[in-house]
């Protein structure tokens, strides 16, 4: 059993650093120039925010830090909603840059949206985390979800929809109740002028795969896209215009028996598994700029090491997700919250790599609790914006 160490991390600029277990360190340090700011990439991102607040040129230093030796990195953020009343909802972050599991404590004002969402949590590609009820749809898509927007929810009753922010435009498609007239009717919440409007249905051949659970779902600045897992069938809304395009054939290997969708930087991205869930021959990532199986070009391929680790214990693996922000995509299966997979492409050869992340307490915290996951690329800005809504806590799980 691998021994864990806590140690909490105080992001507020209006308590003492102290407090936290941080060390105090003097502005007038011998530290400086290149030594410094070599020493401060070792240093955990949520660690360089005190740090920052040494002195002028720690400052600059942190910056300069993390421009030229190592860059922050897209954070994975695990979800845990309570089964039972009042489903309250703690959240766990895993940092690349770092290598590091954190656990998020929340301050009042965040504690109470999350202790009165009674519906199921839920989370749409990679950025989006909600809840919906026939008594209210919330929705959370700032980085560590510390903000959250409550809206009336949608005229039709939807069980398991797919739901996407689209720019400002929130899209509410399919999942409909079996007595609603209409099982593939979509929906859009304009969040500016805080109304609803009811746009074309989904497609047809969407009858029997409406619900999110048959879906992958990812989205852009315009689109939302919707592939059916196991087919690669593709249709693209623009909740712009209220029209649906498609389909597209998003299956680039005929091998590949279940796939999912999300956007790595502009770039579509399909990850997919080879063979069939009892004997899985490989997982594999495609991207392109366009939509459609002739533009996808093959990224990589997990290696064949991982794809064994991958496997449950009866060596299948059914289904996977994915969550991606930049050159950055993790990998993960319900089956094995244990261990992360993650899939980076590096600034200079431009080559992707692979790699794992542990958490040994993820088995024990699923029990009992609905889990959704969302990545989010945070900094130093994000850390401090934190810390000024009074969330600035995180406890940080060395060894873990």
């Amino acid at each position: 059993m691998a021994v864990m160490q806590q140690r909490r991390t105080n992001l507020d600029d209006n308590e003492e650093d102290e407090e936290a277990g941080a060390v105090t360190v003097s502005s007038h340090s011998p530290l400086h120039g290149d030594v410094l700011e070599l020493t401060l990439s070792h240093v955990p991102l949520v660690d360089l925010v005190p740090a920052a607040r040494v002195s002028r040129s720690w400052s600059l230093a942190v910056s300069s830090s993390l421009s030229h030796f190592r860059k922050p990195k897209p954070w994975l953020l695990v979800h845990y909603q309570s089964t039972r009343s009042p489903h309250v909802v703690s959240t766990r972050a895993y940092d690349p840059r770092s290598r590091v599991w954190m656990d998020l404590e929340v301050g009042p004002d965040r504690r109470q949206p999350a202790a009165t969402l009674a519906s199921a949590l839920r989370s749409s590609h990679s950025t989006l985390l909600y809840g919906l009820s026939p008594a209210r749809l919330s929705f959370s898509s700032d980085p560590l979800h510390l903000t959250w927007r409550h809206a009336s929810p949608p005229s039709a009753w939807r069980v398991d929809p797919v739901v996407a922010l689209v720019g400002s435009r929130l899209v509410v498609a399919g999942g409909a109740c079996d007595f609603e007239d209409d099982p593939l009717s979509v929906e859009v919440y304009d969040t500016q002028a805080h109304t609803w409007s009811v746009c074309a249905s989904m497609p047809a051949p969407l009858k029997d795969s409406s619900a999110s659970v048959w879906l992958s779902v990812a989205a852009d600045r315009r689109r939302m896209y919707a592939m059916e897992k196991l087919t690669g069938a593709t249709h693209a809304f623009d909740p712009e215009v209220g029209a649906w395009r498609g389909p597209y054939d998003l299956r680039p290997d005929r091998d590949a028996f279940y796939s999912v969708i999300g956007f790595a930087g502009d770039r579509l991205v399909v990850l997919g598994l080879l063979g069939n869930s009892e004997d899985v021959k490989g997982v594999k990532l495609w991207g392109s700029i366009g939509v459609g199986a002739d533009k996808l070009e093959e990224i990589c391929e997990m290696p064949e090491e991982l794809v064994k680790e991958l496997k449950d214990d009866n060596c299948c693996v059914s289904s996977i997700s994915m969550c991606s922000r930049g050159d950055f995509v993790f990998v993960y299966s319900n089956s094995k919250p244990e261990i992360v997979f993650w899939c980076e492409r590096e600034d200079e050869s431009g080559v992707w790599r692979w790699g794992t992340a542990r958490d040994a307490a993820a088995r024990g915290r699923n029990l009992g609790q609905r889990v959704a996951y969302t990545c989010a690329e945070v900094g130093i800005r994000e850390l401090r914006e934190a810390a000024a809504t009074g969330n600035g806590r995180f406890v940080v799980m060395e060894g873990g």
